[in-house]
């Protein structure tokens, strides 16, 4: 899989707290992973609104950020206007918290759900091969 990457995101990931940012580069290796498992041809990461953002070809955008106002925790953000939160939280809802229809929220001294998150990355990152699909194909 070709990488994209702009180069000011690791900029982004260098302005993290320490503690913070070995979480958030945790969300990129899954991301990337997740990308690779795939079979994408490609994958771009960028920043939208300031945030590491990462976009596929077939895909709606997927962010992640930590910010200082809710310094505990940290949270990956999808478009809230397509289906996936919703469908998350209907097939995950004991596994994560969230955001309304926008944010799966982790805690900073909690264990990622590896296996389950990279499910939600893959369904972002083909959304638009999967959006007609019963709960997304999940």
């Amino acid at each position: 899989m070709e990488l994209k990457t702009n180069p000011e995101v690791e900029s982004v990931f260098l302005k993290y707290p320490d503690s913070v940012r070995e979480k958030m580069l945790n969300l990129r290796r899954l991301v990337l992973e997740s990308g690779e498992e795939l079979g994408l041809s490609s994958l771009e990461e960028t920043l939208k609104w300031g945030e590491p953002s990462y976009l596929a070809k077939k895909g709606s955008t997927l962010r992640m950020d930590w910010k200082e106002k809710s310094p505990d925790q940290y949270a990956m953000y999808f478009k809230c206007t397509t289906k996936l939160v919703p469908t998350f939280r209907s097939i995950f809802n004991e596994i994560f918290d969230y955001e309304g229809n926008r944010a799966i929220v982790f805690r900073l001294d909690e264990e990622v759900s590896e296996a389950e998150l990279k499910q939600c990355i893959k369904a972002a990152l083909t959304y638009h091969q999967v959006k007609q699909l019963t709960l997304l194909g999940l």
